[in-house]
């Protein structure tokens, strides 16, 4: 690792430096314990999510758009989380904080490019639910299988090109001050903060790629449940009115978890606790203890349909066994 004085002298050294995550070290003797709950929380996430992948590929009562879109959901939630998971419970495991610049680098833009996938696969599955409700006798000719998949492969190429360029943008400055994130794993704004010189043009991006990953992707979602929920107040039937709000509450849980902790870290207004609250949520919105980890338990306790599917595997393997 450089020295402090190399560091501080604004001189471009990016290639041979090293960051300090500083993460929990101001919990010295909660290392073990956390290490034990984070790695029970990885392993939610990966039974979970898996189940739902393998249940929404092998039930041929699940074989429809929202759940096709609800197995790529799942998949991207275990990459997302496996991003700065493993990181994490190294770290926490050796004791080790320091993290190479290009390890960073890789973190940070596979990180950045999952977030983009997740906020448009939510947009995408909003969409799926305004079409079946709001235009059900074209449901099946719109949301044929091709264009589910291009949906599917559109959410997940679109930001690459993106979040390549501003990655590159950021670790071809030089860094300077500091080398400590008082972060668990590499975000944008701490890292952009230790870059030397001007960097208001860098903030300026990072939050117009918010703006067009995060926040315009919202608002569609928020357009689609306004038109679902006027059509279906204009029903008479009770019973169906809460028959297809069920069928969107789930989806709707899922945005405002994600949404809301990602707006809180990049949207939220300064103040002196800002950094630490900042830590607090970033936890949240990156290794994904809420969404990833309560994805499984939310469409599967709020879905008959899921239920019954579950029900079905467990019984065929129990009785193979």
């Amino acid at each position: 690792m450089l020295e402090k004085s190399n560091i501080m002298s604004g001189t471009n050294f990016t290639l041979g430096m090293e960051f300090i995550l500083l993460g929990f070290s101001d919990l010295p003797n909660l290392q073990g314990f956390l290490f034990g709950v984070f790695l029970v929380i990885y392993m939610c996430i990966l039974i979970g999510n898996g189940l739902i992948i393998v249940i929404t590929k092998v039930h041929p009562a699940l074989q429809t758009p929202m759940y096709f879109f609800l197995g790529n959901f799942s998949f991207v939630e275990i990459c997302y989380t496996s991003v700065t998971l493993p990181r994490i419970l190294m770290n926490l495991l050796t004791q080790n904080q320091h993290i190479s610049v290009v390890a960073c680098a890789v973190q940070l833009r596979f990180f950045l490019i999952l977030v983009v996938t997740e906020c448009l696969l939510l947009t995408v599955m909003a969409y799926d639910r305004y079409v079946a409700i709001c235009k059900p006798l074209y449901y099946q000719v719109i949301m044929n299988h091709k264009f589910c998949v291009q949906l599917v492969i559109g959410s997940w190429i679109t930001g690459i090109p993106v979040v390549i360029g501003q990655t590159y943008q950021i670790f071809s400055l030089p860094f300077c001050g500091s080398n400590k994130l008082n972060r668990v794993f590499c975000d944008m704004l701490p890292v952009v903060k230790l870059t030397c010189g001007d960097t208001f043009v860098n903030q300026l991006s990072v939050y117009a790629d918010a703006v067009l990953f995060a926040l315009v992707p919202f608002l569609l979602i928020l357009a689609s449940y306004v038109k679902i929920i006027l059509t279906i107040l204009k029903l008479s039937s009770a019973t169906g009115r809460h028959k297809l709000f069920s069928t969107c509450s789930s989806h709707l849980i899922v945005v405002n978890l994600f949404f809301g902790s990602g707006f809180i870290v990049y949207f939220r207004p300064k103040s002196n606790h800002s950094e630490e609250l900042n830590k607090v949520f970033s936890l949240f919105y990156s290794i994904a203890i809420v969404t990833p980890m309560v994805n499984p338990m939310i469409y599967s306790l709020r879905n008959k349909d899921f239920i019954e599917a579950m029900r079905k595997l467990f019984s065929k393997c129990i009785g193979k066994e």
